[in-house]
């Protein structure tokens, strides 16, 4: 066999295991479909059907779920924000599982409140399972700091908490007029797209255009 055909036929089989070990819903799509693509193309040329039928069947079924998950990607249908409490039990059951995890997101983030601190908290969801937190303290003068935007790792390639500053419609009635960043939030392309710009070493989003707009 030509060495270099079985090596393509192992940079398939190889990508569909690691894609097995992909905890981002959209990554593990991805590698399992580029992967049966390949040991489908392998398996064809080789002249083994009952595999070429097999990774055929994976690639097609990739397929599906990688359009589906772009289609709905930002369908503001997909998800849902719900304000909580920031002391309520299960937002702070979440960030309890999370803590870790929510640690890379924002060092410095304190799941409880400090007494008297004035916070609002939301919880993105799709269907039952939450995929996201955003908490955000009143600075005062009309100013949110956002303390805590967090996506699960499953979805941390969808973004979903662009739904809590963009389509929710969660901002009115609330006594902000802009967003700030708290240290340590730096993730230009994600802020960028859900309408933060760049403004004296932090990121800033005004909150009046979008209340008007809605």
């Amino acid at each position: 066999m030509n060495p270099w055909l079985e090596v393509f036929g192992w940079v398939g089989s190889i990508l569909v295991v690691w894609s097995l070990t992909q905890a981002r819903v959209l990554r593990f799509r991805w590698l399992n479909f580029v992967g049966a693509v390949i040991a489908t193309a392998y398996n064809a040329i080789i002249e083994i059907w009952p595999f070429f039928a097999m990774n055929l069947a994976i690639a097609v079924i990739d397929a599906y779920w990688l359009w589906r998950l772009h289609r709905t990607r930002h369908d503001e249908a997909t998800y849902e924000v719900v304000e909580v409490q920031p002391d309520d039990a299960y937002l702070l059951h979440v960030l309890r599982t999370y803590a870790d995890d929510i640690a890379g997101f924002s060092p410095g983030f304190v799941a409880e409140a400090a007494p008297g601190e004035p916070r609002t908290a939301f919880l993105v969801q799709k269907g039952d399972e939450t995929v996201g937190v955003v908490e955000i303290a009143d600075q005062g003068d009309g100013t949110g700091v956002v303390l805590l935007d967090w996506v699960s790792k499953r979805f941390r390639d969808f973004t979903p908490g662009e739904f809590v500053y963009r389509a929710s419609g969660v901002f009115t009635g609330k006594p902000f007029t802009r967003l700030v960043t708290a240290p340590g939030q730096h993730d230009r392309r994600y802020l960028e797209r859900v309408g933060f710009r760049a403004e004296g070493g932090q990121w800033v989003r005004e909150l009046a255009p979008a209340a008007s707009a809605s």
